[in-house]
């Protein structure tokens, strides 16, 4: 039995050497959280930084050349560029924000308005073979009046 109590001495020991311990790691903590609370910002602040600006136009930055894949030249798109709309074909896993901060990045222009439509691909049939054409994604961006985008300069 006296060994028994032996170890209950010093692990009594023990624990009084732990709360001193953890009484120094809380003065730390409590220091930490200090520290922190002086450094925290806002959650504008973490999004906008002072050493970030928007991107020039034509700037080849980011995945907006992933995203845009080409203009989409059809009559029926000619017709909306009257009024201030224009027609892409984006990637298929690209949404209305990626297609925004694309066109943005791309051409310099800030979208009012992005519309997206995904287009199945049609059946098509070779003598006794058939099969169908990929599908895609349209985007319709509509822009301010006045401002345009040079989409059909190389066409």
């Amino acid at each position: 039995m006296g060994i028994f109590n032996s170890k209950k001495t010093s692990d009594s020991n023990d624990e009084d050497k732990k709360e001193v311990i953890d009484l120094g790691k809380s003065k730390e903590l409590k220091e930490n959280k200090e520290k922190v609370e002086k450094t925290e910002k806002s959650m504008k602040d973490l999004y906008v930084e002072e050493g970030l600006k928007p991107s020039k136009k034509g700037a080849k930055n980011g995945i907006a050349y992933r995203v845009l894949v080409k203009p989409a030249v059809t009559e029926k798109a000619t017709n909306l560029g009257a009024l201030n709309q224009y027609v892409f074909i984006i990637s298929d896993k690209a949404n209305k924000i990626d297609v925004s901060n694309a066109i943005f990045e791309v051409y310099g222009v800030n979208p009012t308005s992005v519309n997206i439509i995904k287009m199945k691909g049609k059946k098509i049939n070779r003598g006794k073979v058939s099969g169908r054409r990929k599908s895609f994604k349209k985007a319709i961006v509509t822009l301010k009046k006045g401002e345009t985008i040079s989409v059909y300069e190389g066409v």
